[in-house]
């Protein structure tokens, strides 16, 4: 959608969201009324709300790179880094800060925007219901970004349209959640409750799943409404319910035409078996040859275009900035054919053995590279089978981009924000919690393991996969964090990590743990890929500030009514 519309979108918010900013008359100012004339410029108004959450400063970029980028799963993959918010050694100036700031309010002021001048088109009044829902979600979007990133932020619901408006004090977190619920639920029943072929654009079931991440936020710290289990549970069993999505359980195994009949198959496998039976590695070879699953990935930031062979410049850099590293020479020809890499992210020690460690868990060999590549000649070298430490993010690989020539820097990867599996493991942790390890919440669990272990009955019996969460599921708590477990086996380095060790209240003890197990990690010998001991940085850096961002300078100059959060 983005692609389609983002030419309409610069043209109308160049014009609606500067009203009245000057005293003279701009000689061709277009009013308000003439732009919002019909259903095409609402539809390319709603592009334009969408449009922040794939710019450089979010998920097109700087959130999952340099702003979260250090969690107990990953670290930021360069020993010279010693300052910034990769290493969590930052303050208030810090540019991706303000900016992540400054792009979120954007977005909200965007939506306020279409939201006041819904009504001003004759156009069928159902196709209006639609995006005033998708307008909805996506200001509470925003907002759930902002209050669990920054905590008490000033809440507007109505267009900025004057400087004078740049002074507004904070709102309590309470009371942002609680708009947050309210958009949201009011967008539940106005989007689209069909299922789109692409998955760009929400629907009725990408709300519930949201619905139940805002509401496990809100249970966990620091609100601690235990209350929010049950609403945790009741949209996520919605989602479930609808019988609109599944775990994807198909994979492909014929290479496409000029590539090694292993084109599809785990390089340097763990083990022999079932290495080309890998329905969880689909899911990211599809995001390199832009196919839609929208049964298993709900809803993706797109991306699209090489900024070459076609006129789009809308790329992301996923599988540039983070996956298996490789960097040949600027003029070698293997830029356009394989791409390039940096490798930025490197997962941790704790992540390789939180799988099953017989390999069993094929997930293992896909988010962990288990090779290298030559940067003079493209050619795989295996990595040792027993290293822990110092392995590369290999969850999106450029080598699956079927648009070519390939753009260095720039990728058409979609970034996912809400699969399948996370509803799945989002139900039984609220299951858990309200009712404790209910066979529900077990077959929840194993379902997303048993994808993991290869299987594609994820509803049958699978005993390799099933048998330690039947161990774990002895008990509430024991149960609980088997599931954090396996949110972190299943969704790594999509996102979610920061704000789950937050919410569960462990985000301070965890980065500590791992930071030292890092810094203690050996220099040489089978367990490392060269010393890595310099990923402890961030972990050991973080302290009780680092639950929250700092407000930005910026808006602490500006807005003659904001503070600053504690400790910053």
């Amino acid at each position: 959608m983005k692609k389609i519309y983002i030419i309409l979108v610069l043209a109308a918010f160049t014009t609606s969201s500067c009203e009245n900013f000057l005293d003279t008359e701009p000689v061709q100012k277009i009013a308000i009324e003439q732009y919002y004339t019909n259903e095409a410029g609402l539809t390319s108004a709603l592009a334009g709300v969408y449009d922040p959450l794939g710019q450089e400063t979010l998920y097109g970029n700087q959130l999952f790179f340099n702003l979260e980028i250090c969690t107990d799963e990953g670290y930021y993959a360069r020993n010279t880094q010693i300052s910034g918010p990769s290493v969590n050694s930052f303050d208030a100036t810090d540019v991706n800060v303000s900016n992540m700031w400054y792009e979120l309010y954007n977005g909200i002021n965007r939506a306020n925007d279409l939201i006041a001048h819904i009504d001003l088109p004759t156009m069928d009044e159902d196709k209006r219901k639609v995006i005033l829902g998708e307008a909805l979600f996506l200001r509470g979007y925003y907002y759930f970004l902002l209050v669990s990133k920054f905590g008490d932020v000033p809440l507007r619901l109505t267009p900025t349209t004057s400087p004078n408006q740049a002074a507004l004090a904070k709102t309590p977190s309470t009371e942002i959640y609680a708009q947050i619920l309210k958009d949201m639920t009011e967008a539940e029943a106005k989007v689209s409750a069909t299922k789109p072929l692409t998955a760009s654009r929400v629907y009725k079931t990408v709300v519930q799943g949201i619905l139940a991440r805002v509401c496990l936020q809100m249970a966990g710290y620091p609100l601690m409404d235990n209350t929010k289990y049950a609403d945790a549970l009741a949209w996520s069993k919605k989602v479930i319910d609808s019988g609109q999505h599944q775990l994807n359980i198909s994979f492909k195994t014929i290479a496409p035409t000029g590539q090694p009949a292993t084109y599809y198959n785990t390089f340097n496998p763990s083990i022999a078996a079932n290495t080309p039976n890998n329905a969880y590695r689909q899911i990211f070879i599809n995001a390199g040859e832009d196919a839609y699953d929208t049964n298993e990935s709900m809803w993706e930031i797109e991306f699209t275009g090489n900024r070459a062979s076609d006129s789009y410049v809308e790329g992301g850099r996923l599988g540039n900035n983070i996956g298996i590293t490789f960097s040949p020479a600027a003029t070698s020809p293997l830029v356009a054919s394989m791409g390039h890499c940096y490798g930025f992210l490197k997962g941790t020690g704790k992540l390789f053995r939180s799988y099953d460690p017989a390999g069993n868990d094929l997930r293992r060999d896909w988010v962990l590279t288990t090779y290298t590549l030559n940067n003079s000649t493209g050619a795989r070298a295996n990595l040792a089978k027993t290293i822990q430490y110092g392995r590369d993010c290999g969850k999106w690989r450029r080598e699956y981009e079927t648009l070519t020539p390939k753009n260095k820097n720039y990728t058409p990867i979609n970034y996912p924000i809400l699969r399948y599996a996370d509803v799945l493991l989002m139900y039984a942790e609220a299951e858990n919690q309200v009712n404790g390890p209910s066979a529900s919440a077990i077959e929840a669990v194993n379902k997303v393991r048993r994808r993991g272990y290869g299987q594609t009955n994820v509803s049958a019996a699978y005993a390799l996969s099933d048998a330690a969460t039947t161990v774990a599921a002895s008990s509430k708590p024991s149960f609980q964090l088997f599931i954090e477990d396996e949110r972190m086996r299943e969704l790594c380095f999509e996102g979610t990590r920061r704000s789950d060790l937050i919410r569960w209240n462990k985000f301070v003890t965890t980065m500590n743990t791992v930071g030292a197990d890092m810094a203690a990690a050996p220099t040489t010998g089978t367990l490392t890929s060269g010393n890595q001991q310099y990923g402890g940085l961030g972990g050991k850096n973080v302290v009780e500030k680092h639950l929250l961002f700092p407000i930005p300078s910026l808006e602490i100059s500006s807005n003659t009514l904001m503070t600053q959060n504690k400790g910053w």
